[in-house]
């Protein structure tokens, strides 16, 4: 990876594994309202299956981001990450949870898999490309959970302590996709910023 390419990241806890992994990377909250960093930047982290059967864990990488209309707003060369899809990404303006609503998305885009910051990331006119590990699905709504992250990136520690008493079967279930997906994050910023070997390496 190009020492001057930063991966630009939503939640704290992505830019945590990309530091981990040896990426340069830079937080820039939900829908990328802390600003795009300087230089050459991939959109990098968590992102929703609009369609079934995609596991938590299973990376994409972008060659088309559109937005939830399916106008084109970025197209280039996927970025090569070992095991990962080629997709075309939906950059949402809200939280997708609602399965049907997931369904209209990837019928009107072909899109699958959504995020909120690739769009934002786009209109910079410095995106090279879109990696993100898929954490949640049609058939894994997040709940509550879906609200836990602040738009700086943090963590609304309250909404998550609500969500596991109220609904404690959706949080776990969510908490341990998010932690796979995490996982897998961490592999392809290994290979983003090291190739293979580096990847190979994390623990």
């Amino acid at each position: 990876m190009s020492a001057n390419l930063t991966l630009a990241c939503a939640l704290s806890s992505e830019e945590r594994v990309a530091r981990k992994a040896g990426a340069h990377a830079a937080r820039v909250g939900l829908r990328a309202t802390l600003g795009p960093p300087p230089g050459q930047i991939v959109s990098f982290g968590l992102a929703g299956a609009l369609v079934p059967g995609i596991e938590p864990g299973t990376v994409v990488t972008a060659d088309r981001i559109v937005d939830s209309n399916g106008h084109v707003l970025w197209e280039g060369a996927p970025l090569s990450v070992p095991g990962a899809s080629v997709a075309t990404v939906c950059a949402a303006e809200h939280v997708i949870d609602d399965p049907l609503e997931r369904d209209d998305i990837a019928r009107r885009t072909g899109a699958l898999a959504v995020d909120l910051e690739s769009g934002v990331l786009a209109a910079s006119g410095r995106l090279v490309g879109s990696v993100r590990a898929i954490a949640d699905g049609p058939e894994r709504e997040i709940g509550g959970l879906a609200h836990a992250a602040t738009e700086a990136g943090g963590v609304r520690w309250g909404i998550v302590l609500k969500s596991f008493l109220t609904e404690p079967r959706r949080a776990i279930s969510s908490a341990r996709a998010a932690r796979r997906a995490l996982k897998s994050l961490e592999r392809a910023a290994c290979a983003l910023a090291g190739g293979a070997q580096a990847c190979r390496n994390a623990s």
